[in-house]
């Protein structure tokens, strides 16, 4: 396959979401199940690298879905891909039930110490994004271009889920410079990802 072949299977992909969105936002139950069909196992994907237990996954999966059909009327093609809204909208709910599970230590789980939750090993960036095959690629090549000082913060942001004060903490960098860092790689990556 050529890279305008690529380009062109992709394009096909992308707007097939947008008509699954604009199906789901008129009210098609059908169409959700569609599009579930076509990124559950990527939503559950990024989930499970962040909670480490699928039932929490899952979770995360079915809320985010709930959204979807909640919100489908205000999804706005310009500012994201559907997939990726629909990570954004998984990091979002893991990371907010991450944050939950370890408010409520004492409410442990089998096989689970808060030592191992707070030890989120990063796993290799293909695998963090997890949006698809041709998607993570792109990220990957556009992570590899960002200098190893942004890409440690931007792991520590989106896969670890840290605030810019936990990064600047945890690095020992000010917290202006983690900002500034962050939203430099985050201009890198939308330029290098929209070309």
């Amino acid at each position: 396959m050529t890279r305008d072949d690529d380009a062109q299977d992709r394009d096909v992909h992308l707007e097939i979401d947008y008509a699954l969105v604009g199906e789901i936002a008129a009210g098609s139950a059908e169409a959700l199940g569609r599009l579930y069909d076509r990124h559950a196992a990527k939503v559950n994907g990024l989930a499970r690298r962040v909670l480490r237990r699928a039932e929490d996954a899952e979770e995360v999966v079915q809320d985010v879905f709930a959204q979807v059909w909640r919100d489908a009327s205000r999804y706005e093609r310009d500012r994201a891909s559907v997939a990726g809204w629909l990570v954004m909208l998984a990091r979002t709910r893991a990371i907010d039930r991450l944050r939950a599970i370890k408010a409520r230590p004492d409410q442990g789980r089998p096989g689970e110490s808060s030592a191992s939750l707070s030890t989120m090993a990063v796993d290799s960036t293909q695998e963090q994004i997890s949006i698809s095959n041709e998607d993570a690629e792109l990220v990957k090549h556009a992570l590899g271009e960002l200098p190893a000082n942004q890409r440690s913060l931007i792991d520590l942001a989106y896969f670890e889920g840290l605030s810019h004060s936990e990064i600047a903490g945890r690095t020992n960098v000010p917290l202006g410079t983690v900002k500034t860092r962050i939203r430099m790689a985050m201009e890198t990556l939308r330029g290098v990802l929209s070309s």
